[in-house]
Order: structure tokens, then sequence, then C-alpha cells
């Protein structure tokens, strides 16, 4: 039997502590002591004792829903981030940060044909990274079709920039699950859930079959017919921080209105639709 690599151990156990629900005494002190130390802002959310465990409090839920341009060319975040990186894409070769490079065609995996591949060559890409800070849950970033969902197992690796400077394809290391979808003009775009150290289980609402950080052996593909999602809607979590990355076929936006280094919130406009 093939061993698991050391970074799913350390997340496997993280996990497990993460999802325990201790004394409420107890875990008053931990989820405290977490908002604290990491400089949680919680003015939109419960507070810190509502949350039964730490994991509850990592997936927490907005308490009154954000508002965001209804304007249908207008493509929000997905996620409260930094953008780590983003730009265009040379051929099939995206920026994990700058000075560091990979090949889109790897980072899809071997699920999707070589036209599937091509059809985001020389498109835009945009990556999202969610600190241990940041709320979890991740929503749709325009009125869309998904078309399939692939999960590829593999490690844990920090996705933090520090380590995104020292490993080079990183992104194609971990594991994520990849999300081929459509927008309503019939443009091509993927949006990747990329997995980190502690993150074992990134959620999919619509797809429960996704069983991220198991054993599982090889990609798991999962097509779909007629899956049609709104713009802002919440479609999963990650289980601490993470990275979202998203590649669209060339000419699918007008422009892109954030750069490097910018910290962006769920519901706030990166990009326009052409």
């Amino acid at each position: 039997m093939k061993r698991r690599h050391i970074t799913s151990a350390i997340s496997q156990t993280f996990g497990k502590f993460a999802s325990k629900e201790f004394p409420h005494w107890f875990q008053n002190i931990v989820n405290r002591s977490y908002v604290g130390l990491m400089g949680l802002d919680m003015s939109e959310f419960h507070s810190p004792e509502t949350y039964k465990s730490l994991n509850a409090l990592f997936t927490r839920h907005l308490k009154e829903p954000r508002h965001y341009s209804l304007n249908a060319a207008d493509f929000i975040s997905p996620c409260d981030s930094l953008i780590s990186e983003c730009g265009t894409l040379i051929s099939d070769y995206a920026l994990q940060i700058k000075g560091m490079r990979y090949k889109t065609d790897e980072f899809l995996g071997q699920n999707f044909s070589d036209e599937e591949k091509k059809s985001i060559h020389d498109g835009d890409f945009i990556n999202f990274y969610l600190s241990p800070k940041d709320y979890h849950r991740y929503h749709i970033p325009t009125n869309m079709k998904v078309l399939k969902a692939v999960h590829i197992p593999g490690k844990f690796y920090p996705v933090n920039v520090p380590s995104l400077k020292k490993r080079l394809n990183l992104f194609i290391e971990n594991e994520r699950v990849v999300l081929q979808c459509e927008t309503m003009e019939g443009k091509t775009f993927y949006m990747v859930l990329v997995s980190a150290l502690n993150v074992g289980v990134m959620k999919v609402s619509f797809e429960p079959r996704i069983q991220t950080d198991a054993d599982v052996v090889g990609e798991q593909v999962y097509e779909f017919k007629d899956l049609y999602l709104d713009k802002g809607d919440d479609f999963g979590c990650f289980e601490m921080g993470s990275t979202i990355v998203i590649i669209s076929e060339k000419g699918m936006f007008e422009d892109i209105v954030v750069k490097a280094g910018d910290k962006v919130k769920f519901g706030e406009t990166v990009a326009t639709l052409k």
C-alpha cells in the first residue's frame, strides 16, 4: 500500500483536533486564543464562544449577506484573500508567484483533453490566497454552468508566500479540486481549489462525493449535465486557509482590476467580462 506523505499525516492530525468538540469552557479558550493569535476580525460573524469546535469557527458563515455588483459583466472575488499573483498566461505557463511559473496543462491533471487544456492557453489567471485568519468559505464569482469536477489527490505543502517562493510546482504537487466552468456567454474558465498544510478538507456542496484528504488513489471525475450556479452562491469551504486559482480562456476578461499584493474580499469586483 502506498504510504501517504508526511504533510497528509500532519493535516489529518490537526483536522481531528480542530473537529473535536471540547467542553464549553475549554472550547471557549481554544476559540478565543485562535481569534487573538491570528487577529481574526469577527465583526461580521457570531462571537467566538458560539462555535462548538475550532473547525466550526474556521468555516463560519457571515451573519448578514454581503452586497456585490449585480451587473452581469462584473466578475467578483470568490473569497476573502490576498492576490498572490495574476496576469496573462504565456502559452500554458502561469505564475505561482513572481519568478516561479508552472504549466497549467499539468495543473489541470489527466482528465481533461488536449483541446480542453488548450482553450485556456494565453488566457488570464488570478491566484487568491486565503490566510488562516480569513473567512474560509468560497462563493461563485459569476453566473455560470459547471461542466466537470476533478479531484486530484496530492500533498499538503503550505501555500503562503514564503513557501510559494521556495518550492517549484507547489500547486501541481498539492491536492486539488478542479472545476471546469462556463460563463453565460459560453466562455470557459477553470476554478481550482488547492489544498495546504492543515487544510485536509475542501468541501464542495454541490458534489458531496468529493472526499479530500482521504485514502483515494488516482483522480476522481464527476460530470454534470445542467448544473447552473448564481453569482454569490456559497458552494463550500476550506478547513483552514488555502488558495483558489482562476484561469480563463483568452478574451474572457475585458480587464482585471486587481494586482499582486492586493487584499480583496468576497463580493468585490476583481475583473470585467467581455
